[in-house]
């Protein structure tokens, strides 16, 4: 039998996954680059508080989390590229708004309007729509390291920035940047010829009470919620721990954040391999809590000099990366047959309120009780997550699949229970609108070809 995993994704699907890549790429630039800079730069604002600051830090959360799924289905419905290029102009006219404010709330209004332009699920659906069933998952991990690259690169490209054209030069770059990305859409990403309604990467209405109700995933919603939520907040201190206890000038924090991400990068992949080959996921998450509690902890009691301001940065950062990289796949794996797409919705719009959250009470607790208030807080709302993950069970280590199923197949009432007595399959579910079926099976225990026999056993089965 033909070997769906042999073929190499086609130059088509290549310049599809590559050029939304990209998009994201840049649009997540603009989000984080004022990250290290704004608690800095951003008290020569007028009306410039600490709490202020810590609400423009987080904005963009508000409105990306009441959005994203709306957008998401308004794409199913006008199509895929007229969401995202009105998106791109929003998050433009957001970061050029914030480039001619004057004032803190010019700037928080930027950030809502740049929130405003929610784009991400309607990308993710796009991505389907242009790549086949076997490329999908490799083309969604470009998009996930394109994330996690322009992440880094924020950074320490937003300091630098900053400091030769100031807070509006860096606004205007990111209203650049999304500008960039609407020509990357209409150049490099191919048309696709209609949208696929494809439960693995969209939003599913039936689906999201389940969802909503499912435990395991709503420890995971609550862990990527106060992953943001403490990231923001530790970027209104640590900012002004580097100036104040560290003595680095603003202009100076780059290297810091470089030295950090780069050790925290390379640090995190052995215990992704350790978690993954071992099937201890959920050791190396609770473990990976535990440090970035105690990181808040350590910045509390010692972060009075910039040697031990570096040292915990370099440790937090190692925690946060090795979080920011597993919580997305335990979702796949925890999700129910037909249930990603709708449960990485609720896990993209939890990651944004984190973000919001995190950004106004940071700024809040700053103004109330200074950096030891905000690093204990920070402490305080990870021994709360640790509390909440130890009590979650370890994750199934299963992959998704979906089958094109012929139309007597769907009609096989006996069909799902035939297959899950079957070696390796954990879930099953028939979705008749998509003539087709969701899969989780535990790829050390299937045999593919019987698989695929069971579920479409007519010789002449057309390849998906």
């Amino acid at each position: 039998m033909h070997d769906l995993h042999s073929e190499r994704m086609s130059g088509s699907e290549t310049r599809a996954a590559s050029g939304l890549a990209l998009v994201f790429a840049f649009r997540m630039l603009g989000m984080f680059m004022v990250l290290p800079v704004l608690a800095t730069y951003g008290q020569d604002l007028a009306g410039a508080t600490p709490a202020l600051i810590g609400l423009a830090i987080g904005a963009y959360g508000l409105t990306q989390a009441v959005l994203q799924i709306p957008f998401g289905v308004i794409s199913d419905r006008v199509g895929r590229l007229p969401v995202i290029y009105i998106g791109l102009l929003i998050f433009a006219a957001g970061a050029a708004l914030a480039a001619n404010a004057d004032s803190i709330w010019g700037v928080i209004a930027g950030r809502v309007l740049q929130g405003a332009g929610a784009i991400s699920a309607a990308v993710m659906a796009l991505l389907s729509d242009l790549t086949r069933e076997q490329h999908r998952t490799k083309a969604m991990a470009m998009i996930g390291m394109s994330i996690g690259v322009s992440f880094a690169v924020a950074m320490v490209v937003g300091p630098l920035l900053t400091r030769a054209f100031g807070l509006s030069g860096l606004f205007w770059a990111t209203a650049i940047m999304a500008l960039v990305g609407m020509l990357v859409i209409a150049v490099m990403v191919p048309r696709a010829a209609h949208p696929l309604h494809h439960r693995e990467s969209e939003v599913a209405r039936q689906a999201l009470l389940p969802t909503l109700k499912h435990p395991d995933l709503l420890r995971l919603d609550f862990g990527i919620l106060a992953l943001h939520a403490i990231l923001m907040a530790s970027f209104v201190a640590l900012p002004l721990a580097l100036v104040e206890n560290g003595g680095l000038p603003k202009e100076e924090h780059w290297w810091v954040y470089l030295t950090a991400l780069l050790v925290g990068f390379f640090g995190m992949v052995p215990f992704i391999i350790y978690g993954e080959k071992k099937r201890q996921m959920k050791r190396v998450l609770t473990g990976a809590v535990a440090v970035l509690c105690a990181c808040e902890l350590f910045f509390w009691q010692f972060g009075n000099s910039l040697r031990t301001l570096v040292f915990g940065a370099i440790v937090f950062f190692t925690a946060f990366n090795l979080l920011e990289a597993s919580l997305p796949s335990l979702i796949s794996k925890v999700a129910p047959a037909g249930g990603k797409g709708t449960a990485m919705g609720v896990y993209s719009t939890s990651q944004f309120l984190g973000a919001a959250v995190g950004g106004i009470l940071g700024g809040w607790m700053f103004q109330h009780g200074g950096l030891s208030t905000v690093f204990v807080g920070c402490a305080v709302l990870c021994a709360i997550w640790l509390a909440i993950a130890v009590t979650m069970r370890e994750p199934p280590y299963v992959t998704s699949l979906r089958l094109p199923l012929s139309a007597a197949a769907v009609a096989d009432t006996g069909l799902v229970a035939r297959l899950l007595a079957s070696p390796g399959v954990a879930d099953a579910v028939v979705v008749a609108e998509e003539a087709a079926i969701y899969i989780k099976v535990d790829t050390e225990q299937l045999d593919r070809t019987s698989l695929e026999r069971l579920v479409d056993p007519a010789p002449e089965r057309a390849e998906a």
